[in-house]
């Protein structure tokens, strides 16, 4: 089935990152990457935003030749390492992208919810973090699905990961994360 999934973790008090802006702070466990892999194991491409992708790119393919990686690990620099990613940003430089340009497009932001919708009618599209880049694609109207990691923590001020009102979602499913505190709620959207 072709569609935008979207899957972020946030605080049990709905922050996405601390007041210092640090993700981080977040219980984001094993349970967590094993829950983000399997969704990224259904994915035709990734969609990240400007900072998440100079975050993460970095960072994800160079595990999967990392000795001291897990295996959960390994497998998301595997699939890092190959799968097309979509990059909305208006301020990535040729020299941000090099190092995978032959399979990282960037994608205007004024351009971005025509772009979504043309690029999931090729298959299943995955969102991380990318928060600012999410919350215009809800928006839009273009997500699919939202998947809430719900950490086992409360921040008290921060980064809300909402930036507006969301209305029209349908829960799908309510679960503990094997082995940790977290919960994922997944919510479907328009219908």
């Amino acid at each position: 089935m072709n569609r935008l999934i979207v899957c972020n973790i946030m605080s049990l008090d709905g922050f996405y990152a601390s007041s210092e802006g640090n993700p981080l702070v977040l219980p984001m466990d094993p349970a967590f990457d094993s829950y983000n892999l399997s969704l990224l194991r259904t994915a035709d491409a990734l969609l990240l935003g400007g900072n998440s992708y100079r975050m993460m790119m970095p960072f994800w393919p160079a595990q999967a030749t990392n000795p001291d990686a897990g295996a959960v690990h390994k497998e998301f620099g595997s699939i890092y390492s190959r799968i097309p990613v979509h990059v909305v940003s208006d301020s990535l430089t040729a020299a941000d992208v090099a190092p995978w340009a032959e399979r990282t497009t960037v994608v205007r932001r004024d351009e971005a919810v025509a772009r979504m919708k043309d690029l999931k009618a090729t298959g299943t599209v995955v969102s991380f973090a990318s928060r600012i880049t999410w919350n215009a694609l809800l928006a839009a109207g273009v997500v699919d699905e939202l998947h809430l990691i719900i950490g086992a923590t409360a921040l008290g001020a921060g980064t809300p990961a909402f930036a507006a009102p969301a209305g029209g979602l349908t829960c799908t499913g309510v679960e503990q994360l094997a082995g940790s505190d977290n919960f994922v709620v997944r919510y479907a959207l328009g219908g």
